[in-house]
């Protein structure tokens, strides 16, 4: 494949991977490679990322595509040491081949030496038979048969011996961070292998893990929830701004009569010129209802994040969660609180459940009977969740008669629409009395709240 072929390829599967790569980055991407040396590895990789990646949250799935387009080395290549280093043939035992990965773990797991380690170990364990048309290798089989968790405890002892004056978290954390190198470095030379016998736009789409802002909230990891939180805050501050209304001065409001003297002083007292008040801006009260099932569990933690940001945007925030029946956590998530605290007081402390499974109508029905006056005028009501009740009665009327008391209401969910009305929702008929919006990760979120109108009642 010529360069410049490689090139378009590979700039079409960061923006397949979802990285905004506009034509005229593209452009200087290209142009780049005039003035860089190609034969520089990390060189280009670092001309490309200069050039096309915009945001931290993108630089994964760069390198990936990156490893996968410009591999450092090609099976069977010079001296054959991609397959297997001369140092590290069938001779070696495991328990020799593990001492030596201990060295790295304790050392610098990086360089030329510890990647042609890493290459050799994939190609002595990483191999196993599969069928036509099935990957051939395995990261699982190398990690098993090397297993550089169970040598921690070996190497702690051993650091600490050797440097006494070394913390043993410091310790602790270097050889972990060794550790994830050596399974991502392990991980990565799998991809290249099976890009080589399947082709490199097959791999790709299975590899590269989304960004950030297009994780999906329901499939989300706990580690990838943290990394939600950090996108949390900006966005309650968005979509505070966007449910505040903001008059302009000029054509709204009463006569100022005195600032309308004042500027007929110029006009020898006649008053040309009339000057209005302007509106006071509307100040926003916010009601959360979130489900908290476990169906929904990870975009529900992130929801919870949400409405614990939003406590410090708005003048008001009163946050319900429920699963069958109703409870309101707003008492969880005070100013200052920390909010995983707050989101487990709220599991365990909060009554949400009695029966365990989600009933839509029968909350709204216990929220209008308890929590009625909650809304009001000023209130956007904000609704979290999949809409999915168990073929229980929605209650239309009643969520009717909530939304017609406020100002506006808006409803998420964090299913794919093609999923709406499937089983047990009741999407569209609830969308029929709120407007429901997809919602699954932050990338849809934003969107949502850039569409959002403050002077629209729902």
């Amino acid at each position: 494949m010529r360069l410049t072929d490689r090139h378009v390829a590979f700039v079409g599967a960061l923006r397949e991977a979802g990285l905004p790569v506009s034509v005229a980055e593209g452009l200087d991407a290209a142009r780049a490679l005039g003035v860089v040396d190609l034969l520089e590895r990390e060189t280009l990789r670092e001309a490309y990322a200069a050039t096309l990646v915009k945001r931290v949250a993108h630089r994964p799935a760069f390198d990936v595509l990156f490893d996968l387009w410009f591999p450092a080395v090609v099976s069977g290549g010079v001296s054959g040491a991609d397959e297997q280093g001369p140092e590290y043939d069938e001779k070696s035992s495991v328990e020799e081949l593990r001492q030596v990965l201990q060295g790295f773990l304790m050392g610098n797991a990086d360089g030329p030496a510890f990647r042609e380690f890493v290459r050799g170990m994939v190609g002595r364990f990483g191999r196993v038979p599969a069928g036509a048309g099935r990957q051939s290798w395995f990261s699982y089989q190398v990690l098993r048969t090397l297993s550089p968790e169970t040598l921690t405890a070996r190497m702690l002892d051993q650091l600490l011996a050797e440097r006494g004056g070394l913390a043993e978290k410091v310790a602790r954390d270097r050889i972990s961070g060794n550790i994830r190198k050596f399974e991502e470095a392990v991980a990565a030379d799998v991809r290249r292998r099976i890009a080589e016998e399947s082709g490199i736009e097959r791999i790709a789409r299975s590899s590269v893990r989304p960004s950030v802002d297009r994780l999906d909230f329901l499939r989300a990891t706990k580690a990838e929830l943290a990394q939600l939180r950090r996108e949390v805050y900006p966005l309650a501050r968005r979509l505070a701004t966007r449910l505040t209304i903001r008059q302009k001065r000029g054509h709204r409001g009463r006569l100022d009569f005195r600032r309308t003297v004042r500027a007929s002083l110029s006009t020898g007292g006649v008053p040309l010129t009339t000057v209005l008040r302007p509106k006071r801006p509307h100040k926003p009260e916010l009601v959360v209802l979130c489900d908290a099932s476990d169906s929904v569990a990870g975009f529900s933690q992130f929801t919870l994040l949400l409405t614990f940001a939003l406590r410090e945007q708005f003048t008001k925030v009163r946050a319900f969660a429920f699963v069958d029946t109703v409870d309101e956590i707003t008492k969880y998530f005070a100013p200052g609180a920390d909010v995983l605290d707050a989101i487990t007081r709220m599991t365990t402390e909060a009554d949400i459940s009695r029966f365990g499974r989600t009933n839509y109508g029968a909350v709204f029905r216990r929220f209008e009977e308890r929590y009625g006056t909650a809304i009001g005028p000023k209130t956007s009501l904000l609704i979290l969740g999949d809409a999915r009740s168990n073929y229980q009665p929605p209650a239309l009327d009643t969520l009717r008669r909530l939304t017609a008391q406020a100002r506006h209401a808006y409803w998420l969910n964090p299913e794919p629409r093609d999923q709406w009305d499937s089983g047990d929702s009741v999407a569209t008929a609830y969308g029929t009395v709120v407007p429901m919006h997809e919602c699954r990760n932050i990338a849809q979120l934003a969107a949502f709240i850039e569409a959002t109108d403050g002077g629209t009642h729902a």
